[in-house]
């Protein structure tokens, strides 16, 4: 069974798309604040800005297919103290303007807001050319940037006002379209600070993003076999909750962390580092593993690339072994 579908019982399908619940927080915030404004790169309609731009049309900019030249012009309103959201595909918003992103945002202390959807598999029918496994990665080493991954639209709509109001570059990656409800309406949340979703002794699951439900899930299986698993969100991929990685591995002993992204660079990436770091633990990735995409349904995907909420279980009881051993 696949790993978004298996999960609809519990947590169903949100009412919305991830793009309609961030057009609709980006509008509340343009309405309190006259210096937001939208860049996008000829894809209004595929990132869902449409309505800002039929709300605020003089301060949305459509600057073609330029995505580099579109972060440029973020930058340059940036410096004229705009607060500009710059919009395209994840693929776009990562490997294509990495350069403009460091040299004309973050190295000149600019408070530009980047948002990549269609990240990783929910990319589809796009296919391995814009199925973005690399974005974390590519600008997780930029310094001074912040990355967040949504794993809801209650959580879409509390991140993009707080996203706003700090400064800095901030890349924001998501699914455009309906992804499995986590979180009750109303949720709050603190950039940097990892959502405890359920307490455990025996293993923790540190998920982002749209494996988050598939943690949840396999968290359910694990309780059948009588394991106790704790499942974090981890919506804060950079700066990271190093305390909470850390009460993680003194709480459990073994850890398994799950991504909608290559294992390499991601979250998976940044557990490691600070458990190399700060508590030495036995752990496991699900993931991407070193892959390419390829064209196909997102439920077909998850299974192809091991994002399930199985994957997750058999990576649990894996860690467990590892950690009596």
């Amino acid at each position: 069974m696949s790993g978004i579908t298996k999960t609809l019982d519990s947590h169903p399908m949100s009412k919305d798309e991830m793009r309609t619940a961030y057009v609709n927080a980006l509008i509340r915030a343009a309405r309190e604040d006259d210096k937001v404004v939208s860049v996008n790169c000829d894809l209004s309609s595929s990132t869902g800005t449409v309505p800002f731009a039929n709300e605020f049309p003089g301060r949305s900019f459509n600057v073609g297919i330029a995505e580099a030249n579109g972060c440029g012009v973020a930058a340059g309103l940036s410096a004229v103290g705009f607060i500009p959201f710059y919009h395209s595909f994840a693929v776009f918003s990562s490997r294509r303007i990495c350069d403009q992103v460091f040299q004309s945002c973050a190295y000149a202390g600019l408070n530009v807001k980047i948002m990549g959807c269609d990240a990783g598999v929910s990319a589809t029918y796009n296919g391995g050319t814009h199925m973005s496994f690399e974005d974390v990665g590519v600008l997780r080493s930029i310094p001074e940037i912040t990355i967040v991954e949504p794993s809801d639209t209650v959580m879409m709509g509390a991140l993009v006002p707080l996203i706003k109001e700090i400064y800095g570059v901030v890349y924001m990656r998501s699914p455009r379209k309906q992804i499995p409800d986590v979180y009750p309406a109303g949720a709050s949340f603190a950039l940097g600070k990892a959502a405890l979703l359920r307490e455990g002794a025996d293993v923790a699951l540190i998920a982002s993003g749209m494996t988050v439900v598939n943690a949840l899930a396999a968290a359910d299986m694990l309780a059948a076999d009588g394991i106790g698993a704790r499942v974090v969100d981890m919506f804060t991929i950079k700066p990271i909750d190093r305390a909470c990685v850390v009460e993680c591995a003194e709480c459990t002993g073994a850890i398994v962390t799950a991504e909608n992204h290559n294992i390499i660079g991601g979250l998976g990436s940044a557990v490691a580092e600070v458990l190399a770091e700060e508590r030495p633990t036995p752990m496991s990735r699900v993931g991407i593993r070193d892959s390419f995409g390829e064209v196909g349904t997102q439920d077909y995907l998850m299974e192809k690339f091991g994002l399930t909420p199985e994957e997750i279980y058999r990576k649990a009881k894996e860690v467990i072994k590892r950690k009596k051993a």
